[in-house]
């Protein structure tokens, strides 16, 4: 009772201090409105709604690939970031990500709890023509899909007390400052170093997909054997991937901030390219196992998706056909990289996200010409080799940084949760069940009650 009593008192501190914290912030008036773009008002709203609705789908096309009785759980890691990580961003996220800048590396505490971010003003250094909010909220959007991108190399196995408090550490401590880094006014990657990067190759995948290689590796393998592990659900899947084409033209022709030729050029890029990956990888398989499989085309299709997001509002269409081309072979020889070494990346979010990241983070030093962006630059085909360097180094500190991070945070978790891994009786009957008290599927002869434990 007294120890219900303290962390009841403790909650309602907390509250009380989160209240005075929002209120504080509360100005005596509104702020008289200025004129801002309507169009890119408009188009940035969609993008928004865009971008959000990539999570959804990325939780279908996870968990379509896994067995059946964890269908639920896969579910719920995606729609857990949704959640979790849309309120960390509004307390202190954005700020960090984007705030005024502190050597490059970090954002301050300037705006934690959306403070100074106005509905009716723009912010000069990020989106002069839109509402400040807005650009916080679009921004939100790839905070979020970003964590649940790893979940895809560690479902099936991983206690969801344990996922959870690992996505709101890693969206802080690493997601947070590769972003300000990036894409930050005055970050060291994007100002210093100058690494292009329009839509989150470093940022997004390279990122999320090192820290999930990692993390799987640190978990271990599932149990189980091959033919248990085939994908229970792949109309699932191949929904999800539609919702993630979708959704990327929100990703990648939001990215320039703006209703303009630029979010037209990223829009063609990124279909030209996703449609060449797509269209190569079941060739690939075609050639080699002779079937040309759905679950192939869907992962050339996120791997075209992935490749091309560095290199959207930089490269001409020709050069995005090469670029959805050649990650096709890069991501399809990867992923065997798993049978020779012994890891268990389970959807394969390293071989698709972080090999595909890096191919188009590389890309982009090659192909980008200011004749597409002139707030960019020239790659090495157009004269600027220099370019390719710094988009190499770009990807080696994206690498440490999200090694380092996820070593150190699953550490942490480890002990404040007692383990990271479920146990192995939870991991036998399913996550569903043992996780969540629920199951996905009736009339599987299995008996299970859509509810347990649950009265």
């Amino acid at each position: 009772m007294k120890r219900q009593t303290l962390r009841t008192a403790g909650l309602t501190a907390c509250l009380a201090a989160l209240a005075t914290a929002v209120f504080a912030q509360a100005p005596a008036a509104a702020t008289p409105p200025v004129k801002l773009d309507t169009g890119d008002t408009a188009w940035m709203l969609t993008s928004t709604a865009f971008v959000f609705l990539m999570t959804p789908g990325l939780a279908l096309f996870y968990a379509g690939m896994v067995r059946s009785k964890n269908v639920l759980s896969v579910l719920m890691q995606s729609f857990l970031a949704a959640g979790l990580v849309s309120i960390l961003w509004v307390l202190v996220g954005y700020s960090l990500a984007f705030g005024p800048d502190h050597h490059g590396i970090i954002g301050g505490l300037d705006w934690v709890g959306l403070k100074g971010v106005s509905m009716y003003t723009a912010d000069a250094d990020y989106a002069p023509t839109i509402p400040h909010m807005l650009y916080m909220m679009y921004q939100m959007t790839f905070a979020i899909i970003t964590p649940a991108l790893i979940s895809g190399a560690i479902v099936e196995r991983m206690k969801f007390s344990s996922y959870f408090l690992f996505m709101a550490l890693w969206s802080l401590v690493v997601y947070c400052p590769i972003a300000h880094m990036v894409w930050g006014h005055n970050g060291y990657l994007g100002t210093t170093v100058g690494a292009l990067d329009f839509a989150g190759g470093t940022v997004v995948h390279i990122s999320s997909g090192i820290s999930a290689l990692t993390l799987a590796i640190i978990l271990g393998k599932r149990k189980g054997n091959a033919e248990e592990m085939r994908p229970h659900n792949l109309p699932m899947t191949l929904i999800g991937t539609a919702l993630l084409w979708f959704g990327w033209f929100g990703f990648n022709a939001g990215s320039g901030v703006s209703s303009s030729p630029l979010a037209v050029s990223a829009f063609t890029a990124t279909h030209v390219a996703t449609a060449a990956a797509a269209m190569t990888w079941m060739m690939i398989e075609w050639a080699i196992y002779k079937k040309p499989s759905a679950l192939g085309f869907a992962s050339g299709a996120v791997a075209g998706l992935v490749a091309i997001t560095p290199a959207a509002g930089f490269v001409r269409p020709m050069p995005a056909l090469f670029i959805g081309i050649v990650v096709s072979f890069v991501c399809f020889f990867a992923i065997k990289l798993k049978s020779r070494f012994g890891y268990d990346d389970a959807l394969d979010v390293f071989g698709v996200h972080a090999c595909g990241g890096i191919w188009g983070a590389l890309a982009t030093g090659l192909f980008a010409t200011k004749a597409v962006n002139a707030a960019g630059n020239d790659g090495l085909f157009n004269g600027n080799p220099a370019q390719l360097g710094h988009q190499a180094l770009a990807v080696a500190i994206t690498i440490v940084v999200a090694v380092v991070g996820t070593v150190l945070i699953a550490g942490v978790v480890g002990l404040v949760t007692g383990g990271i891994r479920a146990s192995a009786d939870d991991e036998e009957n399913g996550l569903d069940v043992t996780e969540h008290g629920e199951v996905g599927y009736h009339g599987d002869g299995s008996g299970t009650p859509a509810l347990v434990g649950i009265d």
